[in-house]
C-alpha cells in the first residue's frame, strides 16, 4: 500500500526518481549494476539492459524500477528506505525547495509503517538524508563531546553563541574534546585515530595507542569500581569483535552548569544530572546512555532512602527518553566483581548489538 501511494505521489508531483541523474547513473550510486543479471538476452548486464530499454528505447514504464527483483524495492524495506534517502541526496537532487517537498510527501507516507527520513549529514550547506524508525534516534546534529574528564571542572564559555561555538578557557587539559564531525556513529577505530592525532602518536602500533587511550579513559573513572568493570567488559569486545563497533565513551557531559554545587542553596541545582556514566554513539543518531546507579543516586548523605533523589533521577530519564536518547540503568549491586557480572554485562552487550545490527 505504502509502495503504491509512494508511486502514485511521485506521478502526481512530476518528480523523477532519479533526479538530474540518468537512471543508469542513479542506480550505480546503490547498486553494483555489472553484477546484476540482464533481463534482455542481447545483454550481460543490469546496466546494459536498462540503458537499453530506459534511455534508447523507452519501452518501460516510469514506475519499473519499483517491481524489478534485481533491485528489492517490492518487498524489502531496507532496499527501499535506502532507495528513497538516495532520491534526496545533494549529488541526484539539487533544489533545496524540491528537496524538501519530497522529503516532507515520503515522511508523510512512511510514518504509516513506522520510518521516517532525518538529515544526518551536509555537503556544501546542502542535507544528506538517512532513514530511522519514528521515535528513535536524537533529532539535530552533535557538536559538542566533552568526555573522561578528571580534576577541576573545566570552564566552559561560548566562543560564538549565534553558531554555538564552546571553548574551554580554564581545565581544558582535564577532559577530552572528540572535534571530529560525525556522521554515522563513532566507532573505536575513529577514536582511536583521533587520539592517535591529538596525542602525536604517528609512530605508534594500533594496539599501543588503543591501549593508551583505554588508560586514558579508565582513568576519568576514579574509584568506581563498578563502572570500571562495565568499561573493562566491553573493551574486551574490541578484542573480540574487531575496532569498528562503536566506542564506549565514559563520563559525557550532557548538561552544563558553569557553577560549582557550592554556589547553589543545599539541594538544589537547575541541572541535577551534568554527566552521563557512558555514552555510545551509533548511526542514524541512535545515543545510547548507561548509568551505574551507586546509593548517591537515591539516598542521602546519611544513607536514607530519598524521595527526591530518586524523583530527580527518574525526571532526568524522562527528559533523556523525550530527546530521544535510550537511558539503561545497572544498580551498584549488580556490578560486584565476580564472573556472574562479566557474564550479566556480556550478554547484555550482545543483546544491544543485536538489536541495532544492520
Amino acid at each position: 500500500m505504502t509502495r503504491r501511494r509512494l508511486i502514485n505521489g511521485l506521478v502526481h508531483m512530476q518528480i523523477q526518481w532519479s533526479g538530474t541523474l540518468d537512471e543508469v547513473a542513479f542506480l550505480a550510486r546503490i547498486y553494483d549494476l555489472d553484477a546484476l543479471p540482464s533481463y534482455d538476452s542481447r545483454f550481460a548486464t543490469a546496466a546494459q539492459d536498462i540503458a537499453q530499454h530506459r534511455l534508447g528505447n523507452l519501452d518501460w514504464d516510469d514506475d519499473w524500477i519499483f517491481q524489478d527483483e534485481r533491485f528489492g524495492l517490492a518487498d524489502g524495506d531496507e532496499a527501499l528506505l535506502a532507495f528513497l534517502a538516495e532520491m534526496l541526496h545533494p549529488a541526484v537532487r539539487l533544489d533545496l525547495s524540491e528537496v524538501e517537498r519530497l522529503r516532507a510527501f515520503l515522511n508523510d507516507n512512511l510514518i504509516h509503517d513506522g520510518y521516517e527520513l532525518v538529515q544526518v549529514d551536509a555537503v556544501s550547506g546542502a542535507p544528506i538524508f538517512a532513514p530511522r524508525r519514528v521515535g528513535s534516534g536524537v533529532r539535530g546534529t552533535m557538536k559538542n563531546l566533552i568526555f573522561a574528564a578528571i580534576g577541576p571542572k573545566p570552564e566552559i564559555v561560548l566562543d560564538d553563541a549565534v553558531n554555538n561555538d564552546l571553548r574551554i578557557v580554564r581545565n581544558e587539559q582535564g577532559c577530552l574534546v572528540y572535534d571530529r564531525p560525525l556522521t554515522a556513529g563513532l566507532t573505536w577505530t575513529e577514536l582511536t585515530d583521533w587520539w592517535a592525532d591529538r596525542e602525536g602518536l604517528s609512530g605508534w602500533s594500533p594496539r599501543d595507542v588503543a591501549r593508551g587511550l583505554y588508560q586514558r579513559l579508565d582513568e576519568s573513572l576514579g574509584e568506581n569500581g563498578a563502572e570500571r568493570r562495565i568499561l573493562r567488559t566491553y573493551a574486551d569486545r574490541y578484542i573480540r569483535l574487531g575496532p569498528d563497533i562503536p566506542a564506549l565513551i565514559p563520563q559525557v557531559y550532557l548538561h552544563y552548569d558553569p557553577y560549582t554545587r557550592q554556589r547553589h542553596l543545599t539541594g538544589t541545582s537547575p541541572l541535577e544530572r551534568q554527566r552521563m556514566d557512558f555514552l555510545l554513539l551509533l548511526p542514524h543518531q541512535v545515543r545510547i546512555v548507561i548509568e551505574c546507579d551507586g546509593k548517591q543516586h537515591y539516598a542521602d548523605d546519611d544513607g536514607l532512602a530519598s524521595p527526591r533523589r530518586y524523583a530527580a533521577m527518574m525526571a532526568g530519564d524522562r527528559d533523556l527518553r523525550l530527546k530521544g536518547y535510550e537511558v539503561y540503568r545497572f544498580g551498584g549491586a549488580e556490578l560486584v566483581e565476580s564472573p556472574a557480572t562479566i557474564r550479566m554485562l556480556e550478554a547484555f552487550f550482545d543483546r544491544l548489538a543485536a538489536r541495532y545490527a544492520e
